[in-house]
């Protein structure tokens, strides 16, 4: 199966979490619990359906939303029905992605099916609304049934037009036996449906119609739409109600208002997962058509030499977007001046247009195919995807060019998911007819924002210049400074700069313009004087214009930090050595495999018990109560009453074997796992007076409750072993360094919420910094920003990062009893020692968290020889020094 990406099981992990939440708190508590954690507090839960949750996944291009929605399946059927055979209504925006939905779902070798029968091994049916009358009522509850659609096919408001709705008796079987309470919510024959089924008569108005939709009504299915921002309309939900949907989960790059978007993932992260190329590596042109192409067609060339030094075959590729008739460089004229003028073979060219289809039935990715330019006008057919696909030149105004992110998206894609060795094969090239850098950049990062899924804040370092030269010369490879492109600034009128020191009306040129003003000041103009420039231009402009004004400058100090940080420019930062310990004669870094290791511990020598876990049956329902959460299950008819004193068919050995599948950890042994469940249900049987029909009625929830007491008790034996053998944890000698250490390495950096604003950080490591806020939400300075400020200003400080949580692979961490912590920064010093600081607020600095940071920390630094420091900052300490102060005293001795 196609292994998940962490970010991909960040969003899969939030989405269950909000799922099983919503089952004890209210829809709205449960979505902000989880925005918080995501410090996305001021955004608000809107209710779509009274009791349905209703979410959205953002997912970028490129970011294999697909693969998540086919996880999504099996993660929300168990989280909100608490079912291993849900049956799932899968939307999609048109007719040409349900087709190809369908057929990757019924391959067995997909990787969207793989995602299924990972789940459900072969008990997976899949199905269009044509064929969904072949399934037969033992396949329900036996088998996940997903079913392919069109919303077109549901969206419709007189539904006795539409054959989702017909009556259909090959259908009956699945409505036999229902009780009162259920059909009363299901849709009825009417007069309108006599007209369009002439096999109905008078006698059948006002029975239950065996429809399609009635079908999915009574399954309650778990509804996943793709796209979800072309579909927020009044009429679109009113559908969705009609078919009772346990839980809504939508995925799309592009949300719109409405959207209630859960987890949204960012460009650094699918880069750092080597899902994309990025940056963009942009050239303008303002002479016209023909110099863009003529530019592409050598950065093509050049790539494909590069190429030939992989191991994998890469056949880079041209996407050429064409000027519509009409104009000059229309599909013809383009592929004759290929032809003629750049001396392209035609069999390396292909159009792909409305009446030309020249890629239907090509392999692109076959070495024996020729084919390096795809000459198009607007957006190739959905479901296109070629990762081979590098440069785009778009030939056509930025300002007026259509569809031109589709097919940036295009080249965006990494081939074979996976970072080439040749960097310049990590990035991807977009030649644009525009009239300067400035402008084709800010038109496509409106486009990526607006279109792709991209955050605003992200997209400052995404698309760089082209550099005329290399970024390495050649006396000793010493990186260069590239050169920064011109700041462009465009306002509304021509401001008054009477009143403007002398050296700012030197620095700047006002050009007018029919919209007002372009500002342009030059690329290496010192950040001092680029911020004094704009508090100059944003006084002589209403509040309105300030706001786009303050954009553009954010946007060339992003573009201005991309270029010059470190990692850019190919070097490399220090390696971090980690907190070891000596394991059976072996030297072992102290992971979390590692402090389980060090806990004595048996599970079979724990108390036996499950505190907190009840089961109580009313009226209406049946209540589980874990550790103060009820989950509650309303009775769907009167036979269920009483359930809970009816002989199970399922044995105490059914119900165990059930449980070590759902429960099974890696670190506990089958065996030993087994014999806890077998005592466990002897004493929630024989003890807790549960009957063993309750048991299974509840085994979800069940699962649940053993698999947290079992992780509490780890945790209780490995605080018990770190406490122990903290003071014995050191870190590794020089020589051993680097097989026990961390390393910050370029492109590996999955950023989110990334930093914008006036401040213009010299020394971070990467091109963004990672949730950085300059302003608190009352408008002062931040603390942690002056942190980042005081690291960044120090003379001894080489390069710094700013670093991400949870984030094992990618970040620096140090152990703790039960995880592991990530201090806020780490710096590498001048003199070659590394520095990791730990920001805390006044209201943290003395709790047990922090208690437990500073005791690790300090041994990590107290065991290293003077080679690592650990400085624990507050605004100000108990001797009143500033955190500028700390940190200077921390640095002072050598």
């Amino acid at each position: 199966m196609f292994e998940l990406k962490t970010y991909q099981k960040n969003t899969l992990s939030a989405l269950v979490q909000f799922l099983q939440s919503c089952r004890s708190v209210p829809i709205a508590d449960a979505f902000h619990a989880m925005l918080a954690t995501q410090n996305r507090g001021n955004e608000r839960y809107q209710p779509v359906f009274e009791d349905v949750p209703c979410v959205c996944l953002r997912i970028p291009t490129g970011g294999g939303k697909t693969v998540l929605a086919a996880h999504a399946v099996a993660l929300a059927g168990k989280a909100v029905l608490d079912s291993d055979a849900p049956i799932a209504l899968w939307l999609t925006p048109s007719d040409t992605i349900r087709s190809q939905t369908l057929e990757a779902l019924s391959n067995a070798r997909h990787p969207y099916r793989q995602a299924l029968a990972h789940y459900f091994g072969d008990r997976v049916q899949v199905c269009d609304l044509e064929s969904l009358q072949t399934i037969s009522p033992h396949d329900v509850g036996k088998a996940c049934i997903v079913v392919v659609a069109t919303i077109q096919s549901f969206n419709v408001t007189d539904t006795a037009k539409r054959n989702v709705y017909s009556f259909f008796e090959e259908l009956a079987p699945h409505f036999d036996n229902l009780p009162a309470n259920q059909s009363a919510d299901l849709e009825k024959v009417t007069e309108a449906d006599l007209q369009n089924q002439p096999y109905l008569t008078a006698a059948d108005i006002g029975r239950v119609k065996y429809s399609l939709a009635n079908w999915l009504h009574l399954r309650q299915p778990v509804v996943i739409v793709d796209e979800a921002h072309n579909n927020r309309t009044d009429r679109f939900f009113q559908t969705l109600g009609r078919l009772n949907p346990s839980c809504v989960v939508e995925l799309t790059a592009t949300p719109v208002a409405g959207n209630n978007v859960l987890y949204h993932v960012s460009a650094q992260e699918l880069k750092t997962e080597q899902m994309i190329k990025l940056p963009i590596v942009l050239a303008e042109h303002p002479e016209g058509w023909r110099e863009c192409l003529r530019d592409a067609v050598l950065t093509r060339d050049g790539l494909e030499l590069t190429a030939q030094k992989e191991t994998d075959y890469i056949r880079p590729i041209v996407l050429v977007q064409a000027a519509p008739k009409g104009n000059e460089a229309t599909v013809d004229v383009v592929r004759q001046h290929l032809i003629e003028q750049e001396n392209i073979p035609e069999e390396q060219i292909a159009v792909a247009t409305g009446s030309q289809k020249e890629l239907d039935g090509v392999n692109l990715f076959d070495p024996s195919c020729q084919i390096r330019y795809v000459i198009t006008v607007e957006a190739l057919k959905e479901g296109w995807d070629c990762s081979f696909a590098y440069v785009l030149a778009s030939l056509q105004s930025v300002k007026s060019a259509k569809d031109v992110e589709q097919l940036l998206g295009r080249v965006l894609r990494m081939p074979y998911a996976k970072q080439r060795q040749q960097d310049a094969l990590n990035k991807a090239y977009a030649h644009i007819v525009a009239e300067n850098f400035a402008e084709a950049a800010a038109t496509l990062k409106d486009r990526m924002v607006q279109n792709m899924g991209f955050e605003r804040l992200e997209t400052g370092a995404l698309i760089i210049p082209q550099q005329p030269l290399p970024l390495t010369g050649g006396h000793g490879g010493t990186p260069s400074m590239p050169a920064i492109p011109d700041c462009h600034i465009e306002v509304p009128q021509v401001p008054d700069t009477q009143h403007w020191p002398e050296e700012i009306k030197a620095a700047v040129q006002i050009r007018e313009t029919s919209q007002g003003a372009t500002i342009l000041l030059k690329g290496d103009v010192d950040s001092d004087t680029l911020a004094q420039a704009e508090a100059f231009i944003s006084k002589t402009l209403p509040e309105k214009a300030r706001v786009a004004v303050k954009e553009q400058f954010d946007a060339h100090r992003a573009v201005r930090q991309a270029l010059r940080a470190p990692a850019q420019l190919g070097l490399t930062f220090a390696r971090i050595p980690q907190l070891c310990l000596q394991l059976d004669g072996y030297l072992e870094i102290v992971e979390k495999e590692t402090l389980s290791s060090i806990g004595d511990w048996d599970l079979l020598d724990q108390p036996v018990q499950l505190a907190g876990f009840t089961i109580r049956e009313s009226i209406n329902s049946f209540e589980i109560d874990v550790n103060g959460q009820q989950v509650k299950y309303r009775h769907i008819d009167a036979q269920q009453l009483k359930l809970n004193d009816v002989t199970s068919h399922i044995s105490e050995q059914d119900l165990v074997r059930w449980l070590d599948m759902e429960v099974r950890k890696p670190f506990v042994s089958q065996l030993q796992l087994q014999a806890y469940l077998v005592k466990m249900l002897a004493h929630l049987i024989h003890d807790r007076g549960f009957t063993l029909t309750a048991l299974v009625r509840a085994r979800f929830q069940l699962a649940q409750a053993i698999s947290k007491e079992i992780e509490r008790l780890r945790e209780l034996a490995m605080e018990k072993g770190f406490q122990a053998r903290l003071f014995e944890m050191s870190v590794p000698p020089v020589e051993d360094s680097v097989h026990y250490s961390f390393e910050f390495q370029a492109g590996m950096y999955p950023a989110r919420q990334c930093y914008q604003g006036s401040y213009e950080f010299e020394k971070h490591f990467y091109p963004v910094i990672h949730d950085l806020r300059e302003k608190t939400g009352a408008g002062k300075v931040a603390e942690e920003f002056q942190c980042a400020q005081a690291i960044d200003a120090h003379p001894k400080v080489k390069q710094w990062v700013r670093n991400i949580e949870r984030q094992e692979k990618f970040s620096f961490w140090l152990p703790t009893s039960s995880d592991y912590f990530y201090p806020d920064f780490v710096a590498e010093l001048v003199d070659g020692r590394v520095l990791a600081v730990e920001y805390k607020g006044e209201p943290y600095k003395t709790n047990d968290d922090s208690r437990e940071k500073k005791q690790v920390g300090g041994q990590w630094e107290k065991s290293s020889g003077g080679r690592c420091l650990f400085l624990f900052a507050v605004a100000e300490d108990e001797a009143g020094r500033t955190v500028f102060q700390q940190l200077d005293e921390k640095l002072a001795n050598p």
